[in-house]
């Protein structure tokens, strides 16, 4: 394409929009970030919490890759997470599971399609779902992008900590980024509340097969001044009624708060 510009204000407006586009084109690309490493190291992923010293990678796009897989299990061993804004990848395979066997499958993972239908802006919730309502017995096929590799030989930074547990360091502030409204500066969560926010996470997993650990420190928020469950509950469905969780999941996340509280929790 040839364009031809007429004085600097055109030039201006020219490269303007060249940059905005060359931003909006990186921003496709970006599947997850990591805090302070450059590995794909899932105990470091960027989450609603931002260190002010702390150092960000971004991890793109790589290598497509198609993989057909024969569900002989009920469980495929999988957890999903997801960037914020869709983008679900592959978070934890656990050991021994169905998809350990499928080496062709890593952590790290953005899952774009299940059995031809597109996923790739789906939460992870939604594909979490859709994998576990998969037909045992029968063949699917996942089609999934690698994280590029690169940076093989720089060195991780030595200072910051990991995202499960939010805190960096003991008497710092944080850069909380939200899904509504700007970004703030903010102390870090008090003892009491990472030990919650890292319970009902592993709760996550367990109920959804998914692991958010911003979801899961807003949940903790929600239920911080709730004086019984069913308040609880109420606040849940007032903040995050898109995911209708269920019951028995409610109350134990309640329960992790209410440890949390009484010191219950390591």
């Amino acid at each position: 394409m040839h364009m031809k510009v007429k004085g600097e204000k055109g030039k201006k407006g020219l490269y303007d929009e060249n940059y905005s586009l060359i931003f909006l084109l990186f921003l496709f690309w970006i599947m997850f970030c990591t805090l302070n490493t450059h590995k794909v190291d899932m105990d470091k992923l960027l989450g609603a919490q931002i260190g002010l010293e702390d150092f960000i990678f971004a991890h793109v796009k790589g290598q497509r890759k198609e993989v057909e897989v024969l569900k002989s299990d009920d469980l495929l061993g999988l957890t999903v997470t997801d960037n914020g804004a869709g983008c679900p990848f592959i978070k934890r395979i656990r050991e021994g599971s169905l998809m350990d066997q499928t080496k062709m499958i890593c952590v790290g993972d953005h899952i774009e399609s299940i059995n031809g239908k597109d996923v790739s802006d789906l939460r992870h919730y939604e594909v979490a779902k859709m994998l576990k309502d998969l037909e045992k017995g029968r063949v699917f096929k996942l089609k999934l992008i690698e994280p590029m590799k690169s940076f093989e030989k720089v060195a991780a930074r030595s200072k910051g900590g990991t995202l499960t547990e939010a805190k960096i360091s003991r008497g710092r502030e944080t850069l909380r980024l939200r899904n509504k409204g700007p970004a703030t500066v903010e102390e870090m969560l008090s003892e009491v509340e990472e030990k919650a926010v890292k319970k009902v996470d592993e709760l996550l997993e367990t109920y959804m097969g998914i692991r958010d650990i911003e979801l899961a420190a807003t949940m903790v928020e929600a239920g911080k001044d709730k004086k019984n469950p069913d308040e609880f509950a109420v606040a849940l469905d007032e903040t995050l009624g898109d995911f209708a969780f269920p019951d028995e999941f409610v109350f134990d996340v309640w329960g992790a708060i209410g440890d949390a509280k009484q010191g219950r929790l390591e």
